[in-house]
């Protein structure tokens, strides 16, 4: 996908940082939709289904935690980018910015040429996500990245967002080993603050999902799936 494809949403009650953010965001090609609050944003967003959206906490009307969620509910957005801008760099906000459906979560101030390097990061995963096919099989395993839904063996299991990128991620190469930090990266942004143990949580809840057998502990690297036990 070209730069002049990808459309970015920027929702800010501060003037300056439209202009700002903006400006270097267009400067790059990209196409810039803006908004300042919450409610705005939803409206935005739902006439031009941007590929990103950089969305503030603190806004008047509605905030970016509430537009975040409602946003992650509309079914034409709900694979949309979502990362918070914000100079809200309090634990209890990360916390909550994620809990809210959040891919990221950015801290103010922070230099034009930094945050369009992070929005690079971000946009590689759309790139990933547009050049996957929409279904894929694996044994008895088909996976639907539209719908984000697995079948196995033609039963339906449904997953949560983060494990259903987790387990997309691992499916993709069998029996290739994910290292921790690639899978960080991928799944959960190189910049998202999370504990050692949550990719940990994540594939215990995938083993009770799928079938423990189907993923192996690289005991201080990673991860990797397999069709078979190989034990």
């Amino acid at each position: 996908m070209n730069k002049s494809d990808v459309k970015i949403l920027l929702v800010d009650d501060e003037p300056d940082i439209i202009e700002i953010v903006g400006y270097n965001l267009k400067n790059e090609g990209y196409q810039v939709f803006t908004a300042t609050n919450g409610q705005e944003a939803i409206k935005v967003a739902k006439k031009n289904t941007p590929h990103l959206i950089l969305l503030d906490i603190m806004m008047p009307e509605m905030d970016g935690i509430e537009a975040c969620e409602k946003i992650r509910k509309i079914k034409s957005l709900e694979n949309v980018i979502i990362a918070f801008l914000t100079a809200r760099g309090e634990d209890y906000s990360q916390v909550a910015g994620f809990d809210a459906g959040a891919d990221d979560y950015i801290t103010k101030p922070i230099k034009p040429k930094v945050l369009v390097s992070k929005i690079r990061s971000l946009l590689r995963r759309l790139k990933t996500e547009k050049e996957s096919e929409k279904t894929f099989k694996i044994g008895d395993i088909v996976i639907d990245r539209d719908e984000y839904v697995v079948f196995k063996a033609g039963k339906k299991i449904t997953l949560p967002r983060k494990e259903f990128e987790l387990f997309s991620l691992l499916t993709s190469k069998p029996s290739k080993v994910f290292k921790r930090e690639v899978i960080l990266d991928t799944v959960w942004g190189n910049e998202v603050v999370v504990g050692g143990r949550t990719i940990d949580v994540h594939i215990r809840k995938l083993r009770e999902k799928i079938g423990d057998h189907h993923f192996k502990t690289v005991k201080g690297v990673g991860y990797k799936f397999v069709l078979e036990d190989t034990d």
